[in-house]
């Protein structure tokens, strides 16, 4: 079957390509279907952020869509970046700046103690069928924020979470795949479309 990803974030992209093609699922970018175009995610849940955008490029194509709203939420900081993850920023002019993200969350820890630092990312899924029938789910992944960045194979918070094994941007694609919070997620959605065919 043919979805679209509604996100215009390469990375994520490739990312739900790769857990999604061995699904029997082929992904083509928004881009392709809807150049430009940009959903406001203004919602107040990672699931109404999924869910806004997955609707309005559903409405635009009438094709499947999938979308992926995710976060890190940091215990020490009640839950921030949260729903505004990759806007954390955004006070200091840095909008969806990774670095400057990354080193806002650092100066807000400080030298907090590593039994402190606990977090987790979330990943919340919306995906819009064919007969616009919506199927939703979410997935998360526990860990810990390092005192600075570790690996450079990811984007976002990826170099300052760690999970067993090192930072999600020091583990290999599929390693991470297993084990995050977007993984997880995509295989409760499996489980969840696989039911409806029964």
């Amino acid at each position: 079957m043919k979805v679209i990803a509604a996100t215009r974030n390469a990375h994520k992209l490739a990312e739900l390509s790769r857990i999604l093609e061995p699904m029997g699922y082929q992904v083509v970018s928004q881009e392709e279907v809807c150049p430009g175009f940009e959903v406001e995610e203004d919602g107040t849940t990672f699931l109404e952020n999924a869910r806004k955008k997955a609707v309005e490029i559903f409405r635009r194509t009438g094709m499947p869509t999938i979308a992926d709203d995710s976060g890190l939420c940091v215990d020490a900081l009640e839950g921030a970046p949260g729903v505004f993850s990759a806007r954390y920023a955004d006070d200091e002019g840095a909008f969806h700046d990774d670095k400057a993200n990354n080193q806002k969350l650092l100066r807000k820890l400080g030298d907090l103690p590593m039994e402190r630092r606990t977090a987790h990312f979330v990943s919340a899924i919306s995906f819009v069928l064919g007969e616009g029938d919506i199927v939703e789910c979410e997935g998360t992944c526990e860990g810990h924020i390092a005192f600075s960045q570790v690996g450079d194979n990811g984007f976002g918070y990826d170099p300052l979470f760690l999970v067993e094994g090192g930072s999600f941007a020091s583990l290999p694609g599929e390693e991470k795949d297993r084990i995050s919070h977007r993984g997880n997620a995509l295989r409760t959605l499996r489980e969840l479309l696989l039911a409806r065919q029964k």
